[in-house]
């Protein structure tokens, strides 16, 4: 293996954030060396440290990426001319959507459960939910209250990793997606 390949296989950062996902779902944090991920790229481990220190500089890298998507798509249906209760079902359908059409980020963000990771703090999945928290509390028709809110997220966070783990998409759940919100809007009295 060589440190440089020709210019139309050159290795990027994103090309090696996109295996480690893969292997870091697959194998676990602690199982994946910056040798695994070279060998999976057919590189040395040389050009990979290159871009990343180490797989921990590698991992939060990661965890910074999916939840600035997942930040995204909160503020794509922000910005649209809805409703509140309209907006409010687009939020929670586009978290559940977000995670089972990205199942390694999600795994990534949420699911991987690491002593060594849950060590470091990241300030990424606490600033995601305070701003799903806010927007929550701003399009309620009712005002909810800290542990009403807690209690929502928690609920899409459990439909997703079920389905996520799947292996379905949320085409082949969508109807149940669609109701589970639903339930949940009724639930806080916003429907």
């Amino acid at each position: 293996m060589s440190p440089r390949k020709a210019v139309d296989v050159e290795l990027s950062r994103s090309r090696i954030m996109e295996a480690a996902r893969r292997l870091f779902v697959k194998e676990g944090y602690r199982n994946v060396s910056m040798r695994k991920i070279a060998k999976e790229l057919d590189y040395t481990h040389g050009a990979i440290y290159y871009h990343f220190e180490n797989e921990a500089e590698l991992f939060y890298a990661l965890v910074k990426e999916d939840f600035s998507l997942l930040d995204g798509e909160l503020n794509k249906v922000m910005a649209q001319e809805l409703e509140d209760s309209e907006k409010l079902t687009q939020i929670l359908l586009g978290f559940i959507k977000f995670g089972l059409e990205n199942p390694n980020h999600y795994e990534i963000m949420f699911l991987i459960t690491d002593e060594e990771i849950k060590g470091n703090s990241l300030n990424e999945p606490d600033n995601s939910y305070a701003r799903f928290a806010q927007a929550v509390y701003l399009l309620c028709a009712k005002q909810v209250d800290t542990k009403t809110i807690w209690s929502l997220f928690l609920s899409i966070h459990g439909f997703v990793a079920v389905y996520c783990r799947s292996g379905q998409s949320y085409e082949d759940v969508r109807d149940l997606a669609e109701s589970h919100v639903q339930l949940l809007l009724r639930a806080i009295g916003n429907t």
